[in-house]
């Protein structure tokens, strides 16, 4: 062996030794984070329990507890530093008593997790979030994108109260067709102001641009395809906008935007494309596709008629451009609850 041969040799070893030691020490180091992590989740659990248990010795105590958090605040501060604002002091209550259990507290969570979920108002957006960041293991920016899209009372609304409260204890759980469908979708990141005229294909290049926010929406399991999905029918040619398989439902989905009112012929357009991908682009273990019809607008008795008879898994639904009104769907949230 030569001796530059060696030298490659030699260098190519050492760089190996650097990647491995790297690793290692990334490894180390989110090993540390997550138990310091989960150290702070438990220990901020205990302190809550602990203003909770003092509350709850007696009325008087009870009584005074206005006063208490502030005082707290100002005394733990002074005694241990950082980390004892009032706003802490109030979540640390909260998080007991939202989780009293300890063993129903996620390691998987950080306290910033915890921090953001305790926002939510009421013990059934508080339960699902913590078990929807679970499952899908969202950042704390996907968290706090989730919570201002109001996906809960999104998910919830198209549910009955039964279904309402297996959703905030379990999650969503993709186990057919009709879990990924949102009615509507949220589409605020692409950032065309409401009343904008729009054409379908800026709105499909933004989605692109902003695709880890889509999928984001979309939610777990969607793997992108592929924009103006190319298929060939006879002589003729069409475009799917988009493209995308779904890992957990083992099947195509395809979107086609519209930028007004879903008509009839769309419907019927995404019927031919489901029926095509069906019989040529399926492959063993694939299951049917899925077709969304993606729009601004849509009147809901031309699609029952437009879809009836159709035996693909064709959905129709509508979109939107801004974040919904909390307030407006937490009162149609309530009203179902009551009425069921």
């Amino acid at each position: 062996m030569d001796n530059k041969t060696m030298q490659v040799a030699e260098q190519s070893s050492y760089k190996e030794l650097i990647e491995t030691i790297g690793r290692a020490l990334n490894e180390g180091r989110n090993k540390a984070i997550q138990a310091v992590n989960l150290a702070l989740v438990k220990t901020n659990w205990q302190i809550g329990r602990y203003i909770v248990e003092y509350e709850q010795q007696g009325k008087e105590r009870a009584e005074y507890g206005a006063e208490l958090l502030n005082r707290l605040s100002r005394d733990l501060t002074a005694a241990y530093g950082k980390g004892f604002s009032r706003s802490n002091i109030i979540y640390m209550r909260k998080f007991y008593l939202s989780f009293p259990k300890s063993e129903t507290v996620s390691h998987l969570l950080s306290w910033s997790h915890y921090f953001e979920i305790l926002k939510a108002e009421n013990e059934l957006e508080i339960s699902f979030y913590a078990k929807q960041c679970e499952i899908e293991n969202w950042s704390v920016r996907e968290l706090k994108r989730q919570m201002k899209s109001c996906l809960f009372q999104r998910l919830a609304l198209s549910k009955d109260k039964q279904e309402v409260l297996s959703l905030s204890q379990q999650g969503q759980e993709v186990q057919n067709p009709q879990d990924i469908v949102k009615d509507p979708f949220v589409l605020e990141f692409v950032g065309i102001p409401e009343k904008q005229v729009y054409r379908e294909e800026e709105l499909e290049n933004r989605l692109i641009t902003n695709l880890q926010d889509f999928l984001l929406e979309l939610g777990k399991g969607f793997a992108f395809v592929g924009r103006q999905y190319k298929i060939n029918i006879g002589s003729r040619h069409f475009y799917v906008d988009l493209v995308f398989y779904h890992r957990i439902l083992k099947c195509f989905v395809l979107i086609d935007l519209k930028r007004g009112e879903i008509e009839h012929n769309d419907i019927g357009q995404m019927n031919m494309y489901l029926n095509y991908f069906s019989k040529e682009e399926n492959t063993e273990g694939d299951n049917k596709p899925i077709g969304i019809v993606l729009g601004a607008y849509k009147d809901n008795v031309l699609i029952e008629y437009a879809t009836q008879g159709i035996s693909n898994q064709l959905f129709v639904s509508r979109y939107q451009l801004y974040l919904p009104d909390k307030k407006q769907l937490q009162e149609e949230l309530l009203k179902l609850m009551h009425n069921e």
